[in-house]
């Protein structure tokens, strides 16, 4: 379980140490979004930094470069993919999965240069692919070619759920701006590997934000059950409260698998009394 990001504003009464944020989102969260790997590709010992304040089992799924996916839409930027590969290797186990997000232009007609890319990732990382082009979702031919491409490579489909922010108008200037920014396709629940990944937008409205995780809570226990090992991401337009949504989601399937291990347990925020 995990959220966009291991900083926050709202968050820094949970996280004391300004710098090691970090090893205090760990205490909430066992995976994180490497978001920032997109705009740039970090210093090797920033990462080592990463490293020090996770544990083994801890999941980052950092996001390739853009100029790889974006500016060069894998038909190039193979210094930064080799300068990307480098600094994150330190993180070791941890290193769950490489994010692949494309943008909402890269198309059906496009796979050959998808397949290229998987075809020169290293074979030691599993691969998330996150598309966004309505064609995927809506053509059922393009839909089996991509399937069938990411199987030929052992990568997983990454959906993106936005459907609860779309359900209604937004309310809120968070919500405008994540209504002109997030991907609007159908919700999609078909796991292509062992580890399938999940990345979840809900609303401001708490309420809404659970109620319209409820499909996933469902999808997830029965991944379990078939001996899968997810990972969940829980996003909401401000983000604020996704820490502890992200462990309420995290509840509510082990109220339905009691044998599901526990997140860490976070240290109390309040200091101790006498009485």
């Amino acid at each position: 379980m995990g959220c966009a990001q291991w900083t926050h504003a709202a968050w820094h009464d949970r996280q004391p140490n300004p710098r090691e944020r970090l090893r205090g989102y760990a205490n909430w969260c066992n995976a994180v979004e490497g978001n920032t790997t997109f705009y740039a590709i970090p210093a090797r010992a920033t990462v080592e930094s990463w490293a020090r304040q996770t544990g083994p089992d801890f999941r980052f799924l950092p996001k390739l470069p853009r100029a790889v996916t974006h500016e060069q839409r894998l038909r190039g930027g193979d210094s930064e993919l080799r300068a990307f590969l480098d600094a994150v290797e330190p993180l070791g186990s941890r290193l769950h999965a490489l994010w692949v997000q494309l943008p909402a232009s890269f198309g059906p007609t496009e796979l050959g240069a998808l397949w290229g890319l998987l075809r020169q990732l290293p074979q030691q990382y599993r691969t998330a692919v996150e598309v966004r082009h309505p064609a995927f979702f809506e053509d059922p031919r393009a839909e089996e070619q991509l399937e069938q491409l990411l199987g030929r490579a052992g990568a997983e489909w990454l959906p993106f759920d936005t459907t609860t922010l779309f359900a209604a108008r937004p309310t809120s200037p968070g919500e405008r701006e994540a209504w002109s920014k997030k991907p609007r396709v159908p919700r999609r629940a078909r796991a292509l590997t062992d580890h399938p990944v999940v990345r979840y937008c809900g609303r401001d409205d708490h309420n809404a934000t659970v109620a319209g995780w409820r499909p996933w809570v469902e999808t997830v226990t029965g991944w379990l059950r078939e001996g899968r090992s997810p990972t969940i991401f829980i996003h909401t337009p401000d983000n604020a409260e996704s820490l502890s949504l992200a462990r309420r989601f995290h509840a509510e399937v082990a109220a339905g698998l009691p044998g599901l291990d526990a997140l860490p347990e976070p240290a109390p925020t309040e200091p101790m009394t006498l009485f």
